[in-house]
């Protein structure tokens, strides 16, 4: 099953890509042709503006950049030092992005062979010794006995299966997370606020066209600010 079930979905990591020429709002062409390949941009840090390559297995749905660089103005102080997770790497441009920016290490979990080489390719390509990549389904990963834990994980599944809830469920009771630890979320925005597992706060909540994103945080009070809710 190719990009964790992602029959239908996309390899669609935020950045810039070759595939979509508007990067304001997601791309909702046809599949693209098998062989091909997208570009995904690294918006800052150590490797600001260098490429990163993905194959474009099934239909490519680029995230805006203005998402990422949102979500990373979010985590601004958070990720140096810190071990971090993209669970549904796709392109893996987002733990590419945490390291970058000073990621102590990021596990990359990614189901497509294809993908999977492609990250491990980039991180060959930029030097980078901080990164592991796991090609194994997602929830397969979480079954197996937890690492030291992750400060930072990034979920962004295929839209179709609607697996957020029972991803969170899997991170919280297999020891997977610090006692602090920021969980980034990504979902259609029809869905609305994901469904938390106790003790997790939703920090910070918006959309951009029908893409909902979200930061929780486990072991802290949830913010009031309706800034952080709504529009992007």
């Amino acid at each position: 099953m190719p990009r964790n079930n992602r029959t239908g979905y996309r390899t669609r990591r935020v950045a810039s890509a070759t595939s979509g020429p508007d990067q304001s709002t997601p791309n909702r062409g046809p599949a693209r042709q098998a062989g091909l390949r997208g570009d995904v941009r690294i918006i800052g840090g150590e490797w600001r503006g260098r490429k990163l390559h993905f194959p474009q297995t099934g239909a490519v749905r680029p995230t805006p950049d203005r998402v990422r660089e949102t979500v990373f103005n979010w985590l601004q102080f958070e990720l140096a030092g810190r071990r971090c997770l993209d669970l549904f790497a796709g392109s893996g441009a987002l733990g590419v992005e945490a390291l970058s920016r000073g990621a102590a290490h990021a596990a990359f979990v990614e189901s497509d062979p294809a993908s999977a080489r492609a990250i491990q390719a980039t991180l060959r390509t930029l030097g980078c010794e901080r990164g592991r990549v796991e090609c194994q389904d997602a929830f397969a990963y979480l079954r197996r006995p937890a690492p030291e834990p992750f400060d930072v994980v990034f979920l962004d599944p295929p839209y179709g299966e609607d697996c957020l809830p029972r991803v969170c469920d899997a991170l919280e009771q297999g020891g997977w997370l610090a006692p602090a630890a920021w969980i980034y979320l990504e979902d259609p925005a029809e869905r609305g606020a994901p469904r938390l597992p106790a003790g997790w706060a939703l920090m910070r909540s918006k959309r951009a066209g029908d893409v909902g994103y979200h930061l929780a945080r486990r072991g802290a009070p949830a913010q009031n600010d309706e800034n952080n809710r709504g529009g992007a």
